[in-house]
């Protein structure tokens, strides 16, 4: 689906084609801008991922004239969490800005169709080209386009400014020195796809309670769930992920999810005889663990920038938010006259997606420290799906699905703990 033309410059470079590479130039396309959008696979191609979408994800797709409603989504009515014996359903919180339904799509069909959506809006996507270093104007000292391999051979692509939607990794980020910080989230996920002779689901499902041992042969709880989220067809996307700042805990992801798997009920048969492809994994940089998400000509969306919620795992709908960030930032500096101008508005981005993110993930930040000692985790896991009220505390914390102009008093509440908390 390579639909680009023969020209090697651009208003806007965005590097990138997943949510948030999609989203910046889906937006960049449909204000007027010449898009040039870099995608070092080839569709369809796979991504790691839980796949699942929550209601801030789809606002986001239908704000880009995405069918949510068209072949190949999965409708979801809420959480099925389950934890020390005890099951509860919990229904997505109702929020005015949001609406009341999740989706879930595979990655594999997901970021080509927002390709395509982007394609469709005019950007011009360029695919099987990967992206190797940014290309710093000697004068200036700022972007202007990137170097890549394409057809086995290096080329240059030109444009004053280049949104960074390449993934955890972000090789232009730590090419202008935006390292990812110590201080901050960092999860890793292991996921696998099973197709199983049982029904489709219409609930994400989460289990609170996982275990594993340390390297002195002693069982303890990480803060983290394991997941079981329906693709179709019959197909599941299991998995599990953990969150930890500083010190990285000893935690053989591999070994706990085959251990957990292998207690879950026989009739689930997530086994190898009914497994889709292998177990895969991948780190989560979490709570904006790069900052600042501008500089000299660069933009960093989605996990490039550590847009992923420190909480969950959860990463397309900050990827979609950010892509759309970045591409109203960028379109308001384009249209600015002077050089000063634009970039007084550029620079106007990373205080764009503090506001957005930053109390939030800073209590996420809190709330992961506080979880990853044993016993607090322990006693989340075992007491809190046993209370109403903290299922729905929970829920609503952890999906960040809160609205701070509700009378609600969970609403409140939430909103007055992320206002007593600086932005990350």
């Amino acid at each position: 689906m390579d639909l680009s033309s023969h020209r090697d410059s651009a208003d806007v470079i965005v590097v990138g084609a997943g949510p948030a590479g999609c989203a910046a130039a889906y937006h960049l396309a449909r204000a007027g801008h010449d898009v040039l959008l870099i995608e070092k696979a080839t569709f369809p191609r796979d991504k790691i991922c839980g796949d699942g979408l929550t209601p801030r994800a789809v606002k986001e797709l239908v704000g880009m004239g995405v069918d949510v409603d068209g072949d190949g989504w999965v409708r979801t009515r809420g959480l099925r969490a389950h934890g020390s014996g005890t099951t509860v359903e919990m229904p997505w919180p109702s929020v005015a800005s949001f609406p009341d339904f999740g989706l879930v799509r595979s990655r594999m069909d997901l970021d080509e169709l927002l390709a395509r959506k982007a394609v469709a809006a005019g950007a011009r996507l360029l695919e099987g080209t990967k992206v190797t270093a940014p290309v710093i104007d000697p004068r200036t000292g700022h972007v202007s386009g990137v170097t890549a391999q394409r057809d086995g051979g290096p080329r240059t692509y030109r444009a004053p400014l280049v949104v960074a939607a390449d993934g955890a990794s972000s090789r232009l980020a730590v090419a202008l020195g935006l390292h990812q910080r110590a201080d901050r989230p960092m999860g890793v996920a292991v996921r696998r796809y099973y197709t199983v002779p049982h029904r489709d689901e219409d609930h994400l499902e989460a289990w609170l309670d996982l275990e594993t041992r340390d390297g002195r042969g002693r069982t303890y709880m990480p803060f983290g769930y394991g997941w079981v989220f329906p693709v179709g067809n019959g197909t599941f996307n299991v998995g599990l992920g953990t969150f930890h700042v500083g010190r990285k805990p000893e935690v053989d992801h591999r070994k706990m999810f085959r251990e957990w798997t292998a207690r879950l009920s026989p009739e689930r048969a997530f086994d190898d005889d009914h497994a889709a492809g292998p177990l895969r994994g991948a780190p989560l940089p979490a709570g904006l663990n790069r900052r600042p998400q501008y500089t000299r000509g660069l933009l960093l969306t989605g996990d490039a920038g550590g847009m992923i919620n420190p909480l969950s795992g959860e990463g397309i709908d900050y990827a979609l938010e950010s892509g759309r960030l970045a591409a109203g930032t960028v379109t308001r500096a384009l249209g600015r006259p002077t050089a000063h101008a634009r970039e007084e508005a550029l620079l106007a981005y990373p205080d764009a997606v503090r506001a957005a993110y930053g109390r939030y993930f800073t209590v996420g930040r809190l709330v992961v420290q506080a979880l990853n000692q044993p016993r607090v985790m322990k006693l989340v896991a075992t007491r809190s799906l046993r209370k109403p009220v903290m299922q729905r505390f929970m829920f609503k914390l952890w999906a960040n699905l809160t609205d701070p102009h509700s009378k609600d008093a969970l609403d409140r509440v939430l909103t007055a703990i992320q206002r007593a908390v600086p932005a990350a």
